[in-house]
């Protein structure tokens, strides 16, 4: 089994993404049999691959804050999302329109809201459905040529002239994509601690939380030890392994195996 391990806000595991290997041993255990080419009834070998509505868990919690979704600009069903502000002055809708155009003949998911909802109304709206970045633009705006970016990841405000607005706006989502990624991966690196015994293991797995990872001599003894004494399970060995020798959390044997441990969904 391969698996993609993510480690959520709150420190907890999520197996985020699988493949695994079945060998026959289901489709002996139900009878599922194909004519091989030698004409004789032959089982075949099974792999299963999960990525699934998981995934879609796993990127609401771990970027997820008290306001809603925050969602990477690559998989957002809206990139930008473009606020007229008094738009039912002259021009504004126009000129919302047309950049709305723009964005969007360059490649961008692009919604305008032009909508009678309040400003405040419009702008908490796509701030909980995690919209990456928000267009203002209003009278004001117009005749300075600019409109307004704010950023959904850290609320930033940005002010961008018109004309190079399509070039400003690429750029800030890449920024967006890089500065989740960073922040996601401080989170996972910040709450991994290397631990050398199981009681070090069960006071960070009842207290702080996060990855423990140690050394493990692979036997399943001392795998239900861990769950049983330090409320922990085995959530994967990295394939880029240390090398190094050491003793198992559990029992005490030397070993060279680096296993990650944790608490998970």
């Amino acid at each position: 089994t391969y698996t993609i391990e993510a480690m959520m806000k709150d420190g907890k595991a999520l197996q985020s993404g699988t493949s695994h290997y079945f060998g026959d041993k289901f489709s002996r255990a139900y009878d599922v049999t194909f004519t091989g080419r030698d004409n004789t009834l032959q089982y075949p070998f099974q792999t299963s691959w999960g990525s699934t509505t998981r995934m879609i868990g796993a990127v609401i919690m771990a970027h997820g804050d008290n306001n809603g979704l925050v969602l990477p600009p690559k998989i957002a069903p809206i990139q930008v999302i473009v606020l007229p502000v008094a738009m039912h002055k002259a021009g504004v809708l126009e000129k919302a329109t047309e950049l709305k155009d723009r964005l969007v003949k360059a490649g961008l998911r692009v919604k305008l809201d032009d909508s009678d909802n309040s400003m405040g109304w419009k702008c908490a709206e796509y701030e909980m459905k995690g919209v990456p970045l928000r267009l203002e633009l209003g009278p004001k705006d117009i005749e300075q040529n600019q409109c307004v970016l704010v950023r959904r990841d850290n609320g930033e405000k940005v002010t961008a002239k018109i004309e190079g607005i399509v070039d400003e706006i690429k750029a800030l989502l890449d920024a967006i994509h890089d500065n989740m990624y960073t922040v996601a991966e401080k989170n996972l690196e910040d709450n991994t601690f290397d631990l050398k015994t199981i009681d070090e293991v069960k006071e960070m797995a009842s207290g702080h939380g996060g990855f423990a990872r140690t050394k493990w001599c692979g036997s399943l003894e001392c795998e239900l030890k861990m769950k049983e004494v330090a409320g922990v399970s085995s959530r994967c060995m990295p394939l880029k392994q240390s090398g190094t020798t050491g003793k198992c959390v559990c029992c005490g044997k030397e070993c060279t195996t680096d296993i990650y441990w944790g608490v998970a969904y």
